[in-house]
């Protein structure tokens, strides 16, 4: 738990992201809670990138069970640990592939959201790319004890950088990727900021045709929605040259795939899957990891879901031998239990802290409050399998945002005082011992 205060900006954030129903993308330090042994898994895969290996993962919950805030905080951890991270969000415009563009829009919301951990909000590529051509000449630099302004400095740049574009032309689409380096290399050197700005369109996937790419710099190839994962591929390796320990890449709302309603575009979108899957786990991807989130309905539906698909089902269906209490979370599939009790207590306490740093106030939250508020949220009929941690962090947001605007008023009176008796002790084996008629 971090204890110091949040800066009130990453608490406006944090409060206006959870009240809203969404993950915020800054904070999470300050009131992540659980998912020890979940975060653990996860980690080791960002360990075993780092190494130059490859790793797949399916979260797996119900809507607001913590998929999304479990896909951010690795994403916060990865940056930390010197990898670049970039998610994507899939909806019906943005799928892993189409006829219609859909995949290629996928790859231009990873390339916007491509983060590093000077850059944590987005659009890094540029940053990613100088930072590269930089370590670059400060390694002549340091070999060659060369000055900038020697004229065999830019050179011995040169060959460098021409080395790097050739390590990369091995790979599939790597020998135009490779010159679009070298392009973007030249038009840096120079000065060429059109020039520098037209090669970044095309790393982004903007050019609608490869007419257009040839004329303007030469390469007779564009990133479209059969190659664009070829590109991702190319990056990760290139990242790794540009001195970061790999890519991470974040899809969220798999579920969209579930609710297409062609049965044949859910099928090539679940090949795809399959695809990259099989990139991870038989080594043809390197530095690179692919972390996906999905309901149960999502993976499991027979006949709609990615279970429909025979070739996932067989590799992903869990073994025998794992039960609720005994997981396998080195398994592909990390599947979300609800917080317990005591976690969702922590995360409640920590909201309080956070909201009172927002508005500049004590915590006036008790700790017979909190019990009391946790007593009215679990005897909800049905609490025991539908409630998530979005529907109760979403009710107390809303509770404190009315006792700070309320001050007269007490929990008790809010909440309905009458139909429960705070008592000091929670004990959820004994579900109604506090109601009352």
């Amino acid at each position: 738990m971090v204890n110091r205060q949040a800066p009130r900006r990453v608490a406006s954030a944090v409060m206006n992201s959870l009240k809203g129903g969404v993950t915020p993308r800054v904070g999470l330090e300050y009131i992540a809670v659980g998912r020890a042994r979940e975060i653990n898994a996860l980690l080791h895969d960002i360990d075993i990138i780092k190494d130059g290996g490859a790793a797949f993962r399916f979260i797996v919950g119900r809507y607001g069970s913590g998929k999304s805030f479990l896909l951010q905080t690795m994403r916060n951890y990865a940056l930390d640990r010197g990898f670049a991270a970039a998610d994507a969000d899939l909806s019906p415009e943005r799928r892993l592939a189409g006829g219609g563009r859909q995949g290629l829009a996928t790859y231009r919301e990873l390339i916007r959201n491509i983060s590093v951990k000077t850059r944590p909000d987005g659009g890094a590529l540029q940053l990613i790319l100088e930072r590269w051509i930089s370590s670059i000449q400060s390694d002549v630099v340091v070999e060659t004890g060369l000055s900038s302004d020697a004229p065999s400095f830019n050179e011995a740049v040169y060959k460098r950088v021409h080395q790097v574009a050739q390590d990369m032309e091995s790979m599939v689409n790597g020998f135009d990727f490779a010159n679009a380096v070298m392009v973007y290399y030249r038009a840096y050197i120079t000065g060429d900021d059109e020039l520098r700005s037209n090669i970044l369109r095309w790393f982004r996937g903007e050019y609608a045709t490869k007419t257009e790419a040839k004329r303007d710099f030469g390469i007779n190839l564009i990133i479209n929605d059969n190659n664009w994962y070829d590109f991702i591929k190319l990056l990760s390796g290139f990242l790794v040259k540009a001195g970061y320990n790999g890519l991470l890449v974040l899809i969220d709302e798999l579920v969209n795939l579930f609710r297409v309603p062609n049965a044949i575009t859910r099928q090539i979108n679940y090949e795809m899957i399959l695809m990259m899957y099989n990139d991870m786990l038989q080594g043809k991807a390197q530095y690179l990891g692919f972390f996906m989130c999905a309901t149960p309905q999502c993976l499991e539906d027979q006949h709609k879901g990615i279970f429909s698909y025979d070739a996932l089902r067989s590799r992903l269906t869990e073994g025998r031998f794992a039960t609720e209490n005994s997981k396998d979370l080195l398994a592909p599939i990390i599947r979300l239990e609800p917080l317990t009790h005591e976690e969702m207590y922590v995360l409640l306490e920590n909201l309080a802290r956070i909201h009172a740093d927002l508005y500049n106030y004590e915590v006036s939250v008790s700790h017979e409050n909190l019990i009391y508020f946790l007593q009215v949220e679990y005897e909800r009929i049905g609490a025991d399998t539908h409630i998530t941690p979005r529907e109760i962090i979403r009710d107390f947001i809303e509770l404190i945002n009315i006792i700070y605007q309320n001050p007269e008023k007490s929990i008790a009176e809010i909440l309905g005082g009458a139909r429960f008796i705070i008592t000091n002790e929670y004990d959820p084996t004994d579900k109604f011992a506090d109601f009352e008629v």
